[in-house]
């Protein structure tokens, strides 16, 4: 993992897989700065090496989404983590300043399409993170409706574990556990007909959530980007006969796919090759302009 950049004013703390945090040099507790990277990560892995122009692309999507959320496309506002100050000139573009919060040990997923480990899950026990569904369904399918299947944040080098929802109760509270789950599936569907306005289907996505001094539940960290969110070309998955055809993706699909063909998931990955690089990075860009055009 490359080092992060040292910033003016602002003290490095953490890094994780694609994200860098700083707290203010002068102490001040209220407010991080977040800072994405160009860092790739697939099967709990930071890989090697980056993707030039990443984490631009990340931030512009996610600050797009926030503003959406928070009431631009017409809804309900949702609370989110932005203080909306300025950030440092070093990381423009891909960056942002946040309030600190206690975020909550749950990774919030919601998945309205049978893909990935979901697919696998299902094809072997006819269930997704334990939850049934009906016989027949083929990978790329849409469910009958969106499911949520939480999971546990590991610590970085381990590996997020699925949780059943008893779980998350147990880990947050019945109250703050039900929140959680119907914040995500509200904002799940909101963000899936704006998808599908705009051509494209949001097969999935897992968002993060905090809690501040003030008691309020915020939706924080990235949200609905390329990086925690699988997005297909609406045209193609109604024009497909075969999973490949059907899930022309805009994420790191193209990044899982060919680790999974040259990798068994033992030891340190592979490096990824410029051409895998390049297709990843143009699929990114063309959701961002897809989606806020």
């Amino acid at each position: 993992m490359s080092e992060a950049r040292e910033i003016p004013g602002w003290t490095h703390v953490y890094s994780g897989k694609v994200r860098d945090l700083y707290r203010p040099a002068d102490g001040a507790d209220d407010r991080m700065l977040v800072v994405a990277s160009d860092r790739v990560s697939a099967f709990d892995h930071v890989l090697s090496p980056g993707i030039p122009g990443k984490g631009a692309l990340l931030t512009e999507l996610s600050l797009w989404w926030f503003e959406q959320l928070a009431g631009a496309d017409g809804g309900d506002p949702i609370a989110n983590h932005l203080t909306g100050q300025a950030v440092p000139d070093e990381v423009a573009g891909r960056a942002m300043i946040v309030r600190s919060l206690e975020m909550l040990p749950i990774e919030c997923v919601v998945r309205g399409y049978l893909t990935g480990s979901g697919w696998l899950e299902y094809r072997d026990s006819g269930t997704v993170c334990g939850i049934a569904l009906p016989p027949g369904l083929q990978d790329g399918d849409r469910l009958p409706e969106p499911i949520y299947t939480p999971a546990y944040k590991a610590p970085l080098g381990e590996h997020d574990e699925n949780i059943s929802f008893e779980r998350s109760v147990e880990l947050v509270g019945p109250e703050r556990a039900a929140q959680l789950r119907a914040a995500s599936l509200s904002i799940y569907a909101r963000a899936a007909a704006s998808a599908e306005s705009r051509g494209l289907i949001l097969a999935d996505t897992k968002f993060e959530f905090g809690v501040g001094d003030d008691g309020v539940l915020r939706l924080a960290d990235e949200v609905l980007t390329s990086d925690s969110s699988r997005y297909w070309d609406l045209a193609a998955w109604r024009s497909g006969t075969t999973p490949k055809e059907r899930m022309a993706s805009f994420d790191k699909q193209i990044v899982r796919d060919w680790l999974s063909a040259n990798w068994d998931r033992q030891g340190t990955p592979p490096e990824l090759p410029a051409e895998i690089i390049d297709r990843t990075v143009a699929r990114y860009r063309e959701l961002l302009e897809r989606m806020t055009a």
